[in-house]
């Protein structure tokens, strides 16, 4: 972890991130992007949201209009996990609504309970840890 990692203001603590669309056509596909954890999950986030970018997805403010919601985590912030667990529901109702709604929780909390969110719980569609957001546009 590199210095200062932990300096990020709480209230931005589940900021939903937004980039503008600069380079690749759009595919009609809105994507919401939150972030939990330290300044180094919000910088992932960024990355995220570029990665999503290139291969078409614009990033929405509006969890209720995505098609894609992704939630960066990070176990270093005190309360995260119950504030994360409780958004995951939030959005497992959405998805009573949109049936073609995709969630995914990513970082390093998402690797920790891959197996009772993904499986048991059934809160989230995929999950992806913190060396493998290149990926994403793939799954």
């Amino acid at each position: 972890m590199r210095e200062g990692d932990l300096n990020i203001d709480e209230s931005r603590q589940g900021e939903a991130i937004h980039i503008e669309q600069l380079s690749s056509p759009s595919t009609g596909f809105k994507m919401f992007l939150e972030s939990y954890g330290c300044a180094m999950n919000f910088s992932d986030s960024e990355i995220i949201a570029s990665i999503m970018s290139d291969v078409g997805y614009v990033t929405t403010r509006d969890e209720t209009e995505a098609d894609l919601i992704l939630v960066n985590t990070c176990s270093i912030r005190e309360k995260a996990e119950e504030r994360v667990r409780n958004r995951l529901k939030e959005f497992k109702r959405y998805k009573l609504k949109n049936r073609r709604l995709v969630v995914g929780m990513l970082g390093c909390m998402a690797e920790r309970f891959k197996e009772s969110l993904l499986e048991q719980e059934k809160l989230v569609d995929l999950v992806v840890g913190p060396d493998a957001y290149r990926d994403l546009p793939s799954l």
